[in-house]
């Protein structure tokens, strides 16, 4: 498995492709799910990615604070559905989690889950700060990661 953290401006227009791609596949047609997907954030992003020969399976986009919230915050995370149950996720997670404590320094990080993940990023010390509502159709709450 090879990862990379890129700002936009790095990633080749192929790079760009699968990740709006997998993103797509993913969150609009697995999820029957329409949504504006490409939302303008990717510019200001980090995007995280996890190659599996030249094959993209996981990504996780950070966005640095006051872009969409006043905390940074992780979104768009995937595993490609061939490599889902290998714990990959967990490593996507520990990866964007370290990525924006070791540059951005912040004292807490924020994430929107899908509410039957929310035990999944528990896991990784987020907690709940809001009660399930509903984003494009799917229940959804806001989680908190606190850094100290």
């Amino acid at each position: 498995m090879n990862w990379t953290a890129n700002e936009f401006d790095e990633l080749s227009g192929r790079q760009v492709y699968e990740i709006l791609k997998l993103r797509v596949n993913v969150f609009v047609v697995e999820q029957s799910c329409a949504y504006h997907e490409i939302d303008d954030h990717d510019y200001g992003a980090i995007h995280i990615c996890c190659l599996d020969g030249q094959e993209l399976v996981a990504y996780a986009r950070l966005l640095p604070a006051g872009v969409k919230y006043k905390e940074p915050s992780i979104g768009r995370v995937i595993i490609k559905e061939d490599h889902r149950g290998t714990g990959l996720a967990h490593t996507l997670m520990e990866r964007s989690m370290h990525y924006i404590l070791s540059s951005w320094k912040p004292d807490e990080i924020r994430l929107q889950a899908q509410t039957h993940l929310s035990g999944f990023y528990g896991k990784h010390g987020f907690d709940k700060v809001s009660e399930p509502y509903d984003e494009d159709g799917i229940p959804h709450v806001d989680m908190i990661f606190t850094s100290f």
